[in-house]
């Protein structure tokens, strides 16, 4: 049976893609027939960045992708680097396509990663937010979460978010800015409050489907 996850974050340039190369590295190293899919990615100029560099690392362990392009893990791309809702300047994003792609996609692979735009409520129309698209998916998510300076606010909205939507999720942080500070600014709020709490690399090391 074919599993999925939806690859998630507090916010833009906090490391989903960083994070879904890497488990899709992780799994394709242990025999796993991966997949992914970006459903919407903004910023594109020439070549959808994110779905190039998740099509390279399905080529080397899937021969399904062998001959797949970026544009054809995308269902939508636009050059405006925004939020899609805002992207979309002539309103052609229809929910219908974005899941008739995940599902074209979902035939090729055992494992299924779904990379998101932006944070939870990154609005894809004017009244439908990724999280929306990660509920009606029915796809486990991962939050993956910053470690600079004011990421413990942006951590529990986001998993209260979560919870709300009684999502299955797991999150972890990606320790990359402000690093060297985390220790003293957040780990010690975040072992008290969780008690138990992964690094981006820990949960990608003990990562099982």
């Amino acid at each position: 049976m074919m599993k999925k996850i939806f690859i998630t974050a507090t916010n833009t340039n906090i490391g989903k893609t960083y994070a879904s190369i890497n488990l899709l590295e992780h799994l394709g190293k242990k025999g796993v027939k991966i997949g992914a899919v970006k459903p919407i990615e903004t910023g594109v100029y020439n070549i959808p960045q994110d779905a190039q560099k998740l099509l390279e690392i399905c080529k080397k362990f899937n021969k399904n992708f062998k001959n797949l392009s970026p544009y054809d893990i995308t269902a939508y791309t636009f050059s405006l680097p925004s939020a899609p809702f805002s992207a979309d300047t002539n309103n052609i994003i229809t929910l219908d396509k974005i899941i008739k792609k995940i599902e074209e996609i979902s035939k090729l692979c055992d494992f299924l990663l779904i990379e998101g735009a932006g944070g939870l409520y990154v609005p894809i129309l004017n009244n439908y937010f990724m999280i929306d698209l990660i509920k009606d998916l029915k796809a486990k998510a991962l939050l993956v979460t910053p470690s600079h300076l004011g990421c413990i606010n942006e951590t529990l909205l986001s998993i209260n978010a979560l919870e709300k939507e009684n999502i299955e999720f797991d999150w972890c942080v990606n320790l990359y800015k402000d690093k060297e500070s985390f220790g003293v600014t957040t780990k010690p709020f975040y072992d008290i409050y969780f008690r138990k709490w992964k690094s981006l690399q820990e949960y990608i090391d003990n990562f099982n489907i």
